[in-house]
């Protein structure tokens, strides 16, 4: 069975030209951002079929669109190794390709997950998630740990460990400047342990240094629990971060742009902006969105009988 796969680049940051270097390095995605897969149509594909699909495509996440009764579409997500409740980065990968494609019907509209329905608002070519007001756990306990898992010197650290959630989990921890970021060299096998205990996506890194004047964060993302040494961008840890520095360091606006991909060994420039709901100095809600490009199609094949 032969399998149409989109790949679409979620959260291309307009800021950073093909011909830009970081820190004197050229960078090797020319489109930038973070790859995803999207499948269309994919109502009579089995699970089996869509873990075996994510695997081949080989990228952190494809997305498979279906019918939905309860939202416009239904939206799947698979790693190369399992199935996830949502996806930031595929699910801006997912409706920038249905907007391209001219299947989204109205800019307000909704996806299916298995963890519920979220809406989506398609604005200025960009696709925006919405996602839960914060939560934060306390990780005092385990913050050696983390900072050993991350090769990290107590002195090059500004934001001890915590975790934020508004919708899936992540450990932030705040580093010195962008050279502390980009030096990380993390310990996979102690961050997934860490990830399987607390119940992580993976730890996203951040400094308020960036590399282009007026974001808020440029961060790193590491999910070997799901496969994932490390991406270049989240959509679903941007808004974590957003609400965090909203929270905790005093940071009091309703719009946050965080880099993410510039750090990474090659570098894959992404900016996702985050959107917060707010009433009074409370977050409600917030949505995280960017933009998305059509890097290549691909054919997969598949047994049918899976």
């Amino acid at each position: 069975m032969q399998i149409n796969v989109a790949v679409v680049n979620a959260f291309v940051d307009g800021a950073a030209d093909t011909g830009a270097a970081m820190n004197g390095a050229a960078l090797e995605n020319t489109i930038g951002g973070n790859p995803a897969g999207v499948v269309l149509d994919a109502d009579s594909l089995t699970s089996i079929q869509k873990r075996e699909i994510a695997r081949k495509v080989g990228l952190s996440e494809t997305a498979f669109v279906s019918k939905s009764s309860v939202a416009d579409f239904k939206l799947e997500f698979f790693t190369p190794t399992r199935q996830i409740a949502h996806c930031g980065h595929a699910t801006i990968a997912t409706f920038s390709y249905l907007a391209e494609q001219g299947l989204v019907p109205a800019a307000n509209t909704s996806k299916e997950t298995i963890d519920g329905c979220r809406s989506i608002r398609m604005q200025n070519g960009f696709a925006y998630m919405e996602q839960l007001k914060p939560k934060y756990i306390d990780v005092t306990e385990d913050e050696t740990a983390i900072l050993k898992s991350l090769r990290l010197a107590g002195g090059s650290v500004t934001v001890a460990p915590i975790i934020a959630n508004t919708g899936n989990s992540f450990v932030l921890v705040g580093v010195r400047d962008l050279e502390t970021l980009k030096r990380i060299q993390p310990d996979q096998i102690l961050i997934e342990e860490l990830s399987e205990k607390w119940d992580l996506i993976g730890f996203y890194v951040f400094a308020q240094e960036t590399c282009h004047a007026g974001r808020d964060a440029s961060a790193r993302m590491f999910a070997p629990r799901y496969g994932i040494q490390e991406e270049s961008a989240t959509g679903m840890a941007a808004g974590p971060l957003a609400s965090f520095l909203h929270d905790h360091l005093g940071i009091h606006k309703r719009a946050f742009e965080i880099e993410q991909g510039y750090c990474m060994p090659n570098p894959s420039p992404s900016c996702i902006h985050v959107s917060l709901e707010k009433s009074g100095t409370q977050i409600t809600s917030l949505s995280a969105g960017g933009r998305g490009v059509l890097s290549r199609m691909l054919q997969i094949e598949i047994d049918a009988t899976l």
